[in-house]
């Protein structure tokens, strides 16, 4: 894939962490000056892009500032999330993604309103992209095979809507904290996740300004309405002169 992505891209940055494919990856592209190999892990930790990588991405688009940036790749089903969400995440100019991941994940990600694969991804997601599975993928087209099928998926970046997101770094955490607990009623969870931030009454009264019901529940939620509750939680939070968690801590113990 890295010799054929070599004849048609401008450059390209080819991230692998197997020594042995990236020593195939070597000798496919021989004599291209247009590629980088980096036989690294793309990822410092689940949450993070290597510091390496990004650092090597945004020197290749300074040098070619009207370039377009994307991802082609096939995923380990291990790192499909992360590599994904932490790139929609940054703050790298990427326009489409297509790549190759668990056919369970791409459900994921394509979910479309209340349902048993819509998720804190899914939203994650379709706040700033738009999600389209272009094709099913069985075991048999890979080697060694793997036990599920897989999908390749199209993500368009869409920047017009990540500006109704007001911190996307909070709107991610108030996701995964919010669909931790998709069954519950909102109140309830709203009031525990931000308990050292607002007491009931304040809860009660911004589901009020915001025309949602206390025993909604977040896995019935439109990406809109996650959208606006996100950005009214905040809102009040700091109007209170108080800041947000910290992403990871608990606030429900």
């Amino acid at each position: 894939m890295t010799a054929f992505l070599a004849r048609e891209a401008g450059h390209v940055i080819s991230v692998d962490i197997d020594k042995n494919m990236s020593a195939l990856a070597a000798e496919a592209v021989q004599g291209c000056q247009n590629v980088t190999l980096v036989n690294r892990d793309i990822l410092k930790n689940k949450n993070t892009l290597a510091l390496e990588i990004t650092d090597l991405i945004c020197q290749k688009v300074s040098e070619r500032p009207h370039g377009r940036l994307k991802l082609v790749a096939n995923l380990p089903y291990s790192v499909g999330t992360p590599v994904i969400s932490n790139l929609i995440a940054s703050e790298l100019p990427w326009e489409r993604m297509v790549c190759t991941i668990q056919w369970e994940l791409a459900e994921k990600m394509a979910a479309e309103g209340p349902g048993r694969h819509y998720a804190a991804l899914s939203v994650w997601i379709q706040s700033q992209a738009s999600v389209r599975i272009l094709r099913r993928l069985g075991p048999n087209v890979f080697w060694p095979r793997p036990k599920v099928d897989s999908a390749i998926v199209s993500i368009w970046r869409n920047p017009t809507a990540a500006t109704r997101i007001d911190d996307r770094r909070f709107f991610q955490d108030f996701l995964r904290r919010i669909f931790s607990q998709r069954r519950k009623h909102l109140r309830s969870v709203l009031a525990g996740m931000y308990r050292k931030q607002l007491d009931k009454p304040d809860v009660d009264q911004l589901l009020q300004q915001l025309n949602l019901e206390p025993d909604q529940r977040a896995e019935l939620m439109e990406v809109a309405d996650l959208i606006r509750l996100s950005n009214a939680l905040l809102v009040t939070i700091r109007q209170r002169g108080l800041e947000p968690p910290e992403s990871g801590e608990d606030t429900d113990d």
